[in-house]
């Protein structure tokens, strides 16, 4: 599986300029930052986490401080903010390890594919804390077949799509949901890539156990290689 992730890395590395935009906005803007969700973020520890408004709130005051309108950041961050939600919090080890990037912005941003594709599978993951209305679609290059993770969607995306459905490089697909139809979360989208889906349909871990960290960076390489965030650089 290793070789698998470092030659789709290498082949998304060959292809970075013809990516188009995932999102109606510019991520490599003066108004983007980079957020952190690590236990060190004292404001979030603060925070009654369960209560989404209020973290809502503590994620606009976190882009304030910032002077930006846009925050990035997440990939194989270890955070605590999963256990806000028992869907993650297991009693045996709890899953922190974020295995996507996340772009903290409005809900209605429109979502776009970033390259060519199908849709591979979709569904509504409507536990509290989980990706609500989520789209997955697979693509080819150079041979080799991945895919990529749209979480956090508004509900209407989901109607009339289907399984096969042919996507092109620049559709829309969705837009960035509201809570609590996201999954009761503060707007923003969940982007990840993945080497193979493992049987999965609708869902794919976005977030694991620190002890399997070597594992899904083998499955899930650095979703900026497509998305092309000089903050995240």
């Amino acid at each position: 599986m290793l070789n698998t992730e470092k030659k789709l890395s290498d082949i998304l590395r060959r292809h970075t300029v013809a990516f188009g935009p995932v999102l109606d906005a510019d991520l490599n803007g003066e108004h983007v930052c980079r957020l952190d969700f690590t236990a060190a973020n004292q404001l979030l520890q603060q925070t009654d986490l369960r209560n989404t408004a209020t973290f809502n709130e503590a994620v606009d005051q976190m882009l304030r401080e910032q002077n930006a309108t846009i925050g990035v950041g997440g990939y194989m961050e270890n955070r605590f903010i999963y256990r806000r939600s028992q869907h993650f919090d297991v009693a045996e080890e709890s899953r922190d390890l974020h295995l996507g990037i996340d772009v903290w912005l409005p809900a209605g941003t429109a979502v776009f594919a970033p390259l060519d594709g199908r849709v591979h599978s979709f569904a509504d993951n409507a536990n509290f804390g989980d990706y609500g209305p989520t789209i997955i679609l697979e693509h080819e290059l150079e041979g080799v077949t991945f895919f990529t993770l749209y979480g956090h969607l508004n509900e209407e995306c989901l109607q009339g799509l289907s399984v096969g459905k042919e996507i092109h490089k620049g559709d829309k697909i969705a837009e960035v949901g509201p809570y609590p139809e996201n999954g009761d979360w503060p707007p923003h989208l969940h982007f990840q890539v993945m080497c193979s889906m493992d049987g999965k349909e609708g869902d794919y871990p976005g977030v694991a156990r620190l002890s399997e960290q070597a594992m899904y960076e083998a499955i899930c390489p650095d979703p900026n290689l497509i998305l092309n965030c000089r903050h995240l650089a």
